[in-house]
C-alpha cells in the first residue's frame, strides 16, 4: 500500500521551483528525504500535509487528496523545521492545545500529552515555559506535539536540528523503533549518516528533482562508484605518486605543497591499496587523507551533469 503518491507535482514561487515534475510512490515504514538544503524537501512535506497547494500535478495521502481536506489532517503528525510556538505556554500547555484541536477530550488530551513528552525525554521540562527551552527541547516538543494523537503517518521535517549528541542518538534509536514498530514516517534530514542511522529506504533530491530512490546501499554505490578527489599529506608524497601512476583508477595526479591530489574512479580500491602502502611504510608516513567529494553536495553535482 502506497502511503504517499505525488504525479506530476510541481510547485513554484513566482520565478522561483520549489519542486519540479516529481512523481514517486512512497510506501509504509521510514522513508528517508535527503537533499541539501533549498533543496525542495520543506516544500515537498508542506504539499504532504496540505499546507501548499500544488502549482501542478497532484498528491494523495493515505489514498485521500491533500489540499483543503481537514479530514484527513488528523491522521498525520508533522514536526517542522521552522518554530512557531506561543512562548509564554509551557510546553505541556502548548502540545495539549493541539492534541485537542484533533478532538480529544480534555482529559485523553492531557494523558496523551505526557506520554507524548515523556517519550522525547520532556516530562521534567514539561511545566516550564516554551520560550526558556533551548534548541534541542524545542524540536522535541515539536515532535512531541506531532505524536501525541497517534497518527497513522509522521512526517519529520530535519528532527535532528540542534539537538546534543545524547539526544540526537537518543531520537534515531526512537524513529528506528517506530519502523519497527509497524509505524510510517517520513523524515527529512540534509546528513546522510542521519538518515542512514533511521532507515535503509532513501529518496534523494535536489534543485526541486528527484535524483534517487532506493535502499541505503543503492545510495552509497553513488557516492562511492562516481570519480572521487582524494588529498593525502604524506611524508612522501611523490613516492606515493609513483606508486599510483600505473593505476588504471586513478584519473590524475597533482603535488600541492606536502599534499598529493589524486582523483580516482575507483575508491574503493584505492583506499585499500593506500591503507597497505601506509601500514608498510614504503612511502613514508600518511599523515591525513580526506575527500571533499565523499559527502552529498558531490554526489548531487555529479548526478546532474
Amino acid at each position: 500500500m502506497s502511503l504517499v503518491v505525488a504525479r506530476g507535482l510541481s510547485k513554484w514561487y513566482g520565478q522561483v521551483i520549489g519542486l519540479n515534475d516529481v512523481s514517486v510512490s512512497l510506501g509504509p515504514g521510514v522513508t528517508g528525504l535527503l537533499g541539501p538544503n533549498g533543496a525542495g524537501k520543506s516544500t515537498f512535506m508542506k504539499l504532504m500535509t496540505g499546507q501548499l497547494a500544488p502549482s501542478k500535478g497532484d498528491i494523495r495521502v493515505l489514498g485521500e487528496p491533500v489540499w483543503r481536506n481537514p479530514s484527513l489532517y488528523h491522521r498525520i503528525g508533522f514536526c517542522p523545521e521552522q518554530d512557531s510556538f506561543y512562548e509564554r505556554m509551557t510546553g505541556a500547555e502548548w502540545v495539549e492545545a493541539l492534541v485537542r484541536l484533533n478532538g480529544h477530550s480534555d482529559d485523553d488530551a492531557r494523558a496523551r500529552t505526557r506520554r507524548a513528552l515523556a517519550m522525547v525525554d520532556l516530562e521534567s521540562v514539561a511545566d516550564r515555559r516554551i520560550g526558556g527551552y533551548s534548541k534541542g527541547m524545542r524540536q522535541r516538543v515539536k515532535m512531541a506535539q506531532a505524536l501525541a494523537h497517534d497518527p497513522e503517518l509522521i512526517i519529520l521535517d530535519e528532527p535532528l536540528s540542534g539537538m546534543d549528541p545524547l539526544v540526537r542518538r537518543k531520537t534515531i534509536r526512537m524513529v528506528r523503533e517506530w519502523g519497527r514498530e509497524g509505524r510510517s514516517v517520513i523524515v527529512s534530514s540534509h546528513v546522510l549518516h542521519e538518515i542512514e542511522a533511521m532507515t535503509t529506504n532513501i529518496l534523494l533530491i535536489n534543485q526541486g528533482r528527484i535524483l534517487a530512490e532506493g535502499d541505503v546501499h543503492h545510495i552509497r554505490e553513488l557516492i562511492d562508484d562516481h570519480p572521487h578527489k582524494v588529498h593525502i599529506r604524506a611524508e612522501q608524497p611523490r613516492a606515493l605518486a609513483r606508486e599510483f601512476l600505473a593505476d588504471d583508477g586513478v584519473l590524475s595526479l597533482a603535488l600541492q605543497d606536502d599534499a598529493l591530489v589524486v582523483e580516482t574512479a575507483k575508491p574503493d580500491a584505492f583506499y585499500l591499496r593506500l591503507t597497505a602502502l601506509a601500514a608498510s611504510g614504503a612511502c613514508g608516513a600518511v599523515r591525513e587523507v580526506s575527500s571533499p567529494d565523499d559527502n552529498l553536495q558531490a554526489v548531487f553535482r555529479y548526478l546532474v551533469k
